[in-house]
């Protein structure tokens, strides 16, 4: 069974509060969803490998270490993912870009997808799967075997906030694949709307309805 991972830094939780806030505004919301995004980085990245160098400083040569050849691709989830996107790829410049672009049918709630393009050297990549919102699961599950199917193996999946309902849909159809949450909300309605959550991430990100 995958693991759950709640990132709880103190930094996190201040900045998710503002998110949650109705009255943040979509420059606030975006600049609030990067910054969050960067901070996450941290901790899903802490377990990749390092490797020592030897370096000269200013005084003298030493050994160091960077991290060990570990090639990454961040993948948002059209198109609330690409407010976080864009806050790892300021932390790592160098990791490819992806994109799946999938829309829930209001009327079955489930995924339907419109657009993939992905990296094409998907196997030999750490592959962040990112989206701000875990609701039904549908949409994650989905793109996670878009990913699959193309060749993806190591497979991250970070989201914002998540519903227990989604990760428990996550976990049973994708067991090997980790999850990253800032907090696990408590319900979904029947809306299948996180709740108490913070509204459709992707229309207070671009400011739309």
């Amino acid at each position: 069974m995958s693991i759950v991972h709640v990132i709880d830094h103190p930094l996190i939780q201040h900045k998710l509060s503002l998110i949650r806030d109705y009255r943040t505004g979509p420059k606030e919301f975006r600049e609030l969803l990067e910054e969050v995004a960067s901070l996450m980085a941290y901790e899903v990245t802490r377990d990749f490998p390092l490797e020592e160098i030897e370096v000269e400083t200013p005084i003298t040569k030493t050994k160091t270490k960077v991290i060990a050849g570990k090639k990454l691709a961040v993948i948002p989830i059209l198109r609330a993912g690409l407010g976080m996107s864009e806050g790892i790829i300021k932390l790592i410049p160098t990791a490819k870009v992806g994109h799946i672009g999938v829309y829930r049918d209001p009327q079955t709630l489930k995924p339907v997808e419109y657009y993939c393009k992905l990296p094409t050297d998907l196997a030999e990549r750490e592959l962040l799967l990112v989206d701000p919102m875990l609701a039904t699961g549908g949409s994650a599950t989905a793109c996670i075997s878009f990913i699959k199917e193309r060749g993806g193996r190591h497979i991250k999946l970070i989201n914002l906030i998540a519903a227990p309902e989604g990760i428990a849909v996550v976990q049973k159809a994708h067991p090997d694949v980790d999850i990253f949450v800032a907090a696990i909300d408590e319900r979904l309605n029947d809306h299948g709307y996180i709740v108490p959550g913070l509204g459709d991430a992707g229309d207070r990100l671009f400011g739309t309805k």
